[in-house]
């Protein structure tokens, strides 16, 4: 049988492009197919409210993009992604009008932390001065360490619940700034490793920033997918696959879908115990989300807030810790946890001149489709009075409007499947390649895969290199 393809890949999302670039830089001849007009899943920049106001669909703030070990070998500024660098990666303000604050430099950052510095650099500098040895290893599939030793002193705080971790800490200030870090986990802060994601967030600060692309998210996918071109891979949108029989004959085809969509356009190859370990695997929370077409700045008390893109909403660790524990329960706390960016205050490219957007969003039991939009601009307003005088538009998105915007966010939940200790490193099953399914010639390589969610790249890169080790499994269509 004719090949028309050595490999496809379905759905652009940063893993999918990740995977469609790995294999077409190997010498595979690759077509990448989108089902939407245009490329990108989770980074797409659109006008969502007034015209010349450009919003971030999804994602926004990319501290793993820039440390990830496959996306920073890529020539992107070729195609023109220019990352934007705020002096503070990120702010936490409380109710007396103080901030705790992420800066580049870790000393800077313990020493606003007073009483608490020394053991913050106790915690944190290891990761920062280890991470070269750590990201391989962490940004992979469960397997034997490259760096035991590195992973093991890594890990012995990670796997603890931020709930725990965070009793070295003596002020509300330092609690407070990495239980806003460990929230970005989408799961309560009493779970097992609901550290490692806290600890991950602020060593990338240290490391890299937390910068996000000058012009929105749009312009990673746009430089990703302009490098895969330029090696000679092809791009088809507008093509939303249901079924194999819509593909054209191919080697191998890579899905970057969850396990629920797998299962509907391929479920019939795979065995029973795999269907029925698929059909076990588990989606967390979801979000709601709004976008703010602004007629200045958001006023901020704490100064530190101003001089962040992102900006954690959320006070102490004990008001997280229960907003988020109630959430997970299956309630809507009138105070919840809010992550916020405002990346216009430093790309004048997001907005009309001297105006302004703003992005923000809470977590929300999955499926829910209450309207949080006072509760979250209740929050930004107890940080920044005056804020709700200064809107001009708003759009929102619940979880089903999330789902429906992108598939892969089940019941809202944009991580593509609860990241707890069940799921972190063995989703979406446990098998010796998480990549793998048992139809031969069928990968997954979606955020439901290690590493899991975030815009890193890292779980299409890995089913690529899983595929090149599988080049000699059957045709089908």
């Amino acid at each position: 049988m004719k090949l028309d393809y050595d490999a496809v890949v379905v759905g652009s999302g940063p893993n999918g492009l990740a995977a469609a670039i790995s294999l077409q830089q190997n010498g595979l001849s690759v077509l990448l197919i989108e089902g939407k007009a245009k490329i990108g899943g989770g980074l797409r920049t659109q006008e969502l409210t007034l015209p010349g106001y450009l919003h971030d669909v999804c994602s926004a703030i990319h501290p793993l993009a820039v440390a990830s070990p496959f996306f920073s070998t890529l020539p992107l500024h070729q195609y023109g992604l220019e990352y934007i660098y705020p002096p503070a990666a990120a702010a936490h303000p409380f109710d007396d009008g103080t901030a705790a604050v992420l800066k580049k430099s870790i000393d800077e950052t313990a020493s606003l932390l007073g009483a608490d510095a020394s053991a913050y650099l106790k915690l944190i500098k290891p990761l920062v001065d280890g991470w070269p040895d750590i990201a391989p290893d962490f940004l992979a599939p469960l397997h034997f360490p490259q760096h035991p030793i590195s992973m093991a002193k890594f890990g012995l705080d990670a796997l603890q619940p931020a709930t725990r971790l965070v009793k070295q800490f003596k002020s509300e200030k330092a609690k407070g700034l990495f239980a806003g870090m460990a929230a970005h986990g989408i799961q309560p802060l009493s779970n097992i490793a609901t550290s490692a994601i806290g600890m991950v967030l602020l060593a990338a600060g240290h490391l890299n920033g937390w910068p996000f692309p000058k012009g929105g998210s749009v312009k990673i996918a746009d430089a990703l997918a302009a490098h895969f071109i330029s090696l000679g891979g092809k791009i088809e949108t507008s093509t939303y696959i249901t079924s194999l029989q819509q593909l054209p004959a191919a080697k191998a085809v890579l899905f970057d879908v969850t396990p629920r969509q797998l299962l509907q356009i391929a479920g019939h190859q795979f065995s029973a115990i795999y269907k029925w370990q698929m059909e076990r695997y588990r989606y967390g929370m979801g979000v709601f989300k709004i976008d703010w077409a602004l007629d200045a700045p958001i006023p901020f008390t704490a100064p530190e807030a101003r001089q962040a893109a992102t900006v954690h909403l959320g006070n102490t660790l004990q008001e997280i810790k229960t907003s988020e524990q109630q959430t997970w329960d299956g309630g809507h706390p009138e105070k919840p946890f809010v992550l916020l960016a405002q990346q216009s205050l430093f790309d004048d490219t997001r907005a009309p001149q001297g105006k302004h957007t703003a992005w923000a969003y809470c977590h929300v039991p999955a499926g829910s489709t209450m309207d949080m939009t006072n509760a979250i601009e209740q929050q930004v307003e107890r940080f920044a009075p005056g804020f709700r005088e200064r809107v001009l538009a708003r759009h929102t998105f619940n979880t089903a409007q999330m789902e429906q915007y992108n598939p892969n966010y089940i019941g809202g939940d944009i991580n593509a499947g609860a990241m707890d200790i069940t799921q972190l490193f063995t989703r979406p099953v446990l098998r010796r390649s998480p990549y793998t399914t048992s139809a031969k010639g069928i990968y997954i390589c979606s955020a439901s895969t290690p590493p899991g969610g975030g815009v890193h790249g890292m779980c299409g890169y890995h089913a690529a290199m899983r595929v090149l080790k599988d080049l000699g499994f059957v045709i089908f269509r």
